[in-house]
């Protein structure tokens, strides 16, 4: 901490932003190299923002013009991605030997374990990792040490049409089985999608997630081991196959060829009843006109105890050998103002226990409030395994075939089981 505030003590000055979308001709004729003791910092972000007026660049952009009233001697490039390309360009860096100084990106381990990355107790002040909300600071570990410092977080609720729900006379579920009953209901009033169930590959797993802690099961088990074909996770898609799909309550588009974007859209327009869905799910709808209410996860006997959880990771790679000035930079970035800038700006949740106690009574953020209260209960995925990024492409893949017409869905468990046991015996 010491060394911290000696350090700040001695910066004022500027910092010149570069970035992905054409700023770094801007940088060339305002002296990017700076004087001879000065540092470049390069760091690689993904893309919140649904369009131009949006982009991540501006967050970016007005972070660092604040940044440089109090700082000197730094100059940080931010160079923005979609989140199609952001983790394959920083792997590109990586394996070009051009490793970016910082990367916010969807996974860390694998970068973690081959010993590219800064510990966060060499980068950030004791109160910054504090601050860190408990579950995501001990899913950004690998081997019981912190890698990835979370970034952005979000909670999955269950959305519904109230025009649909009410027109039907329906209440939203608490269980699986009144969810059924619902979307049964709702099929004989001639709803498209009753329940949109988006097993296809853009976004599987957190659909499957979902539904498997739902029943009672999950991605691992109590001691971290993978457990895909446990007896709850089974059950669970069993119950998906028999009770919704093959009694065609999903709707027209087979659950492993839809999207979650796909799925979100149809909402929009008012073909679905009911769909897992995250905070930005609420501006879709809203845009559209459309009518919802939001409850927790019905599970096998009452609403779900535990609620899937998201976040995304900033991480820092050695390769620069800027670790002071990069926790210096991380340490503003982490403030609490700017940590609930960027959540209310993208509808997102703080990974940071001071955010979070701000965004829990103000008035602005009622409507991320259901989301937040679940984020204490939330459980993520096992990212900080070497092995998830496999796993994940595996599910994405190969899940919708459990529910598929004539599918045994104990054999598609067992299958992605074998995948996740083999890539996790490589470590």
């Amino acid at each position: 901490m010491q060394r911290r505030q000696e350090r700040q003590g001695r910066r004022t000055g500027t910092i010149a932003v570069g970035s992905a979308l054409g700023m770094t001709a801007v940088l060339a004729g305002c002296g990017l190299t700076g004087d001879s003791g000065d540092v470049t910092l390069r760091l690689v972000a993904a893309d919140y923002g649904d369009s131009t007026a949006n982009s991540s660049q501006k967050y970016w952009d007005q972070l660092v013009k604040e940044y440089e009233n109090t700082h000197s001697g730094v100059q940080v490039e931010v160079s923005v991605y979609s989140w199609n390309d952001v983790d394959r360009k920083v792997k590109e860096l990586v394996d070009a030997g051009k490793a970016p100084d910082m990367a916010q990106i969807g996974a860390y381990a694998d970068y973690a374990d081959a010993g590219l990355l800064y510990q966060a107790d060499d980068l950030l002040s004791i109160r910054t990792q504090a601050d860190f909300a408990a579950q995501f600071a001990t899913a950004g570990q690998v081997k019981d040490v912190q890698y990835g410092m979370p970034f952005a977080a979000s909670t999955r609720l269950l959305f519904y049409n109230k025009t649909l729900f009410k027109d039907a006379g329906l209440t939203a579920p608490k269980t699986w089985a009144q969810l059924a009953a619902d979307a049964a209901a709702l099929k004989e009033r001639g709803v498209k999608y009753p329940y949109a169930l988006p097993l296809g590959p853009e976004e599987a797993q957190a659909e499957t997630m979902q539904w498997v802690l739902s029943g009672g099961g999950g991605y691992t088990d109590s001691f971290g081991t993978y457990a895909l074909d446990s007896a709850e996770n089974v059950d669970t898609f069993t119950w998906l196959k028999d009770d919704l799909v093959d009694k065609g309550l999903t709707g027209p588009v087979a659950p492993g060829k839809l999207n979650r974007a796909a799925a979100f859209s149809a909402f929009a327009s008012g073909d679905v009843g009911m769909l897992n869905g995250h905070p930005s799910l609420m501006k879709i709808a809203e845009k559209k006109g459309v009518k919802f209410g939001m409850v927790p996860m019905p599970g096998v006997s009452g609403q779900t105890k535990y609620s899937m959880g998201v976040a995304d990771w900033m991480t820092a790679f050695k390769q620069g050998g800027h670790a002071e000035q990069v926790g210096d930079f991380l340490d503003f970035v982490y403030s609490e103002k700017n940590v609930l800038a960027f959540s209310r700006e993208y509808d997102l949740l703080p990974v940071t226990n001071s955010a979070s106690e701000v965004m829990a009574t103000a008035d602005q953020d009622t409507d991320l409030k259901p989301f937040l209260q679940e984020l204490p209960q939330s459980e993520l995925y096992p990212v900080g395994k070497t092995s998830w990024s496999t796993v994940s492409a595996a599910v994405k893949k190969d899940i919708g075939k459990a529910v598929a017409p004539g599918a045994n869905p104990s054999t598609v468990l067992s299958r992605l089981e074998s995948t996740a046991a083999k890539e996790d015996n490589k470590q």
